[in-house]
């Protein structure tokens, strides 16, 4: 049954994505003529040709997916604005992978050169420059993120409504962003630290705002269902979270588009950096402690404490919490079906199973 539940999802969400990846093509297709900037600048069509080259290069666009289903919870009739707010909410994706990969130093991304390195490669020297491009270009996608929510064809009193919600997700997610970085000067940090900076620098823009904007746009009521909406989204926020932590220390650089072992150079205290530290005893854990930060750590220091951490079972451990997380989540959609639509509530059902890793 619920290999059936999750298959469901996964197509679903995988017929939103090419649906949207189209009209998002379509969207940098005419942003040129839409958008006015200087006619002599150089630097600027770079700029969208990076934001362009980044947002279309991939993801699973599960925000978007999470948008229309919500809609769907309500009705099955073609919903007016959803097509501007998925638009938003993947403009301020890419806003925050830009910023993420400028404060991480990262690479790579989606397997692909980060927008701040594409930067460096076409100043390789003027770093200053290049920091500066990175910074802007990743402003311009959060400015256009809420410049679309104008354009969406709604009652202005719905429209003031979505891009209350987007400004807000904005916002939250910098201040999860701070937090962020603070937790990387704590020793190792807690579960409701670890929690709270899941919440504020991705749950509530990738899980919360999606759901809100779809019901609003459908003309639902949120006062009546934020709590609901609230505990699903620290739900599946939280599974999504130990996932992505999980596959940066155990996964496969091929299949995330990402260099494996990336948390423990940048001496980021993720959940799974969090769960070895804890878990290693005194020379263990200097061990992990002289990796933790260092930007030139070889694949051969990552790989022995990789083999470390499944040694000490941290590995099972962040399974287990992804699939307590999942269940959760699916309790709580359940409860949804007295006041949604049955067959779309399969889908939220569906959902969180299909976002983490299967048991092994």
């Amino acid at each position: 049954m619920n290999e059936t539940i999750m298959a469901a999802a996964r197509e679903r969400a995988a017929g939103h994505r090419r649906r949207f990846d189209l009209r998002f093509e379509a969207y940098f297709a005419t942003l040129p003529e839409r958008l006015d900037t200087p006619p002599l600048s150089r630097f600027t069509p770079r700029c969208l040709d990076l934001l362009r080259d980044l947002s279309l290069r991939g993801g699973k666009r599960l925000r978007v997916a999470l948008l229309y289903e919500a809609a769907r919870l309500v009705t099955t009739d073609p919903v007016p604005g959803l097509a501007e707010a998925a638009l938003s909410i993947e403009l301020l994706q890419t806003h925050g992978l830009v910023h993420d990969d400028l404060i991480d130093d990262s690479p790579r991304r989606r397997g692909g050169p980060s927008t701040y390195y594409a930067y460096r490669q076409d100043f390789p020297d003027a770093d200053r420059t290049a920091l500066g491009l990175a910074v802007l270009a990743g402003d311009l996608a959060a400015f256009l993120s809420m410049r679309v929510l104008l354009d969406a064809d709604v009652p202005a009193e719905l429209r003031r409504a979505m891009l209350e919600v987007q400004l807000d997700a904005a916002a939250e997610t910098v201040t999860g962003q701070i937090v962020d970085l603070e937790r990387d000067f704590l020793p190792v940090p807690d579960e409701e630290f670890l929690h709270t900076v899941c919440e504020y620098k991705s749950t509530r823009y990738s899980v919360l705002a999606p759901l809100r904007l779809g019901l609003l746009a459908a003309g639902e009521d949120l006062a009546r269902h934020d709590a609901r909406l609230r505990r699903y989204a620290t739900l599946v926020g939280i599974g999504g979270q130990l996932r992505d932590d999980y596959l940066d220390l155990f996964g496969d650089d091929a299949a995330t588009g990402k260099t494996t072992g990336a948390d423990l150079r940048a001496g980021r205290r993720s959940y799974a950096i969090s769960a070895l530290l804890a878990a290693a005893d005194a020379s263990q854990r200097a061990e992990i402690e002289s990796a933790l930060g260092d930007p030139h750590s070889p694949t051969e220091t990552v790989h022995r404490l990789r083999d470390l951490a499944r040694h000490l079972g941290v590995d099972a451990k962040l399974r287990a919490a992804m699939h307590r997380h999942a269940d959760a989540a699916r309790t709580e959609a359940r409860t949804w079906r007295p006041h949604w639509r049955e067959d779309a509530v399969a889908f939220f059902e569906g959902l969180p199973l299909a976002n983490v890793l299967p048991p092994e």
